[in-house]
């Protein structure tokens, strides 16, 4: 009897949308057809929660499958990642995939260079960091704009910025028909991870997608008066904006422009998904849908990211479609991080998770074997950005996010801050618990769990122990 053929991986990883971006799972403001169909007949984690608001450390973690703190690769600008453990798509090659990296990767530094490459097990590699043309070589998305006749800064500059032709989404489209056509042809299973710049600011997309969304008809952040004492009061941790209000901040026009970027998205989705379709790779392909951190988008008054873990910011979209071999349908309310992503993507490859590995597979929620309303108890984020006066303005952040199902806590080491949010009377985190002496009791407890159920049991204590002393 003849063995089944690991399944195919497809890996679309957006860069910074929000978990509130789709329509099939509550939003009607936004276009996303294909994204509704992935939802519709696959799984939706609806709290899957990245391990940092900014690229560089949730990239790292789960490519690591490690807390940023742990794979000691914390914040953006750095200039080298070494001495990492295998990237899982290092380990997934090693099972005998063919691996495909098509737009950002973010280990490390793209400023004033491209980002240099790692023992990654790629093969296929088609980078681009940003949709700029900032680099001289190593760039494939603006060289691709010029074999096209594109000028790719002065439509930047344009009235109509960059159309759908020339924009990097549609760029790592190309991309990736030209890696499944590729694939056809090699006898082995594949996994390819797509990582567009969009939703990212600056948020300008293509005028005719824009025009598809009236900024009039948006429903606006989640604000109150209240967020200027808030913000106020986090002054001192670091953040790309300070608050403004949603009329001053032009919140709603914002949000329609971010929507039409993932229109954009959706669109060039559709035709990757219709070439698995007719060349009959879609029923044994594993397409997961996700990204790397969130997006502000007015709430609280703040715009972009920083030092910050509202639901915004670290709550995610993560779907996972197979037909036949994914539970159709399911929306999961399960807490879950991008780690356990990571780890499930091992388990679909049959690679056997590393002992140092710190997330948990997925795979029996998604095949229906297990409860589907609970993976963890709780769930961490961190901001961990050590001082660079040159960089940071000496204004350098510390933060960790501890999660429950009811609550939320954040401690702000360096400046003595803290937040905790009862989630379940205030989803959209207005009122701050930290100082309230009715919640001590709470904020004690998840304290100590913080510290005895993560960071204790996380902390990379050196190798073996063979003798007392």
């Amino acid at each position: 009897m003849t063995q089944k053929r690991p399944p195919n991986i497809l890996w679309y990883c957006t860069d910074q949308q929000r978990f509130d971006t789709i329509g099939a799972l509550g939003n009607p403001h936004v276009k996303t057809p294909a994204i509704d169909a992935l939802v519709e007949g696959g799984t939706a984690f609806t709290h899957a929660y990245c391990q940092s608001p900014i690229c560089t450390p949730s990239r790292t973690s789960f490519m690591t499958g490690l807390y940023p703190t742990r794979a000691h690769n914390t914040r953006n600008g750095n200039d080298t990642f070494e001495g990492h453990p295998p990237l899982v798509s290092k380990l997934v090659a090693e099972a005998g995939y063919h691996c495909g990296l098509i737009g950002k990767f973010h280990l490390q530094s793209s400023g004033l260079r491209t980002e240099p490459r790692l023992d990654d097990g790629f093969s296929f590699w088609k980078f681009s960091h940003a949709p700029r043309d900032d680099w001289e070589e190593g760039h494939d998305y603006a060289d691709w704009v010029k074999e096209k006749g594109g000028d790719l800064t002065a439509m930047r500059e344009s009235e109509d910025n960059v159309s759908a032709e020339f924009h990097q989404t549609t760029w790592a489209t190309e991309r990736a028909l030209e890696f499944l056509d590729e694939a056809e042809s090699i006898d082995k299973p594949w996994m390819l991870n797509i990582n567009p710049y969009d939703p990212h600011p600056p948020f300008i997309p293509p005028k005719r997608y824009a025009e598809k969304f009236d900024a009039e008809s948006m429903p606006g952040p989640h604000f109150r008066d209240s967020d200027y004492e808030a913000q106020a009061k986090l002054g001192p941790v670091d953040f790309q904006t300070e608050a403004q209000s949603p009329e001053d901040r032009g919140a709603k026009k914002i949000q329609a422009l971010y929507y039409a970027m993932i229109a954009l998205i959706d669109d060039q989705l559709a035709r990757i998904i219709q070439r698995l379709d007719e060349t009959g790779q879609r029923e044994n392909t594993v397409i997961i849908f996700t990204s790397d951190h969130g997006e502000s988008l007015g709430d609280h008054g703040l715009l972009y990211k920083g030092c910050r873990f509202y639901d915004g910011l670290v709550r995610v979209p993560l779907i996972f479609n197979c037909p036949g071999s994914i539970e159709s349908g399911l929306q999961s309310e399960a807490l879950v991080e991008l780690l356990d992503m990571s780890a499930t993507i091992l388990d679909f490859a049959g690679v056997e998770c590393p002992e140092y590995f710190q997330g948990d597979t997925l795979r029996s929620i998604l095949s229906g074997e297990s409860e589907a309303g609970h993976h963890r108890d709780s769930i961490r984020s961190e901001y961990f950005d050590a001082l660079d006066k040159k960089f940071c303005n000496g204004n350098a952040s510390f933060a960790t996010m501890y999660r429950t199902r009811r609550y939320k806590m954040v401690v702000y080491h360096r400046d003595n801050l803290g937040e905790l949010f009862d989630l379940e009377n205030d989803p959209h985190e207005f009122d701050n618990l930290w100082d309230d002496p009715a919640f001590a009791d709470i904020k004690n407890q998840l304290i100590l769990e913080s510290f005895n159920d993560h960071v204790m049991k996380t902390t990379d204590v050196g190798s073996r122990r063979i003798a007392p002393m």
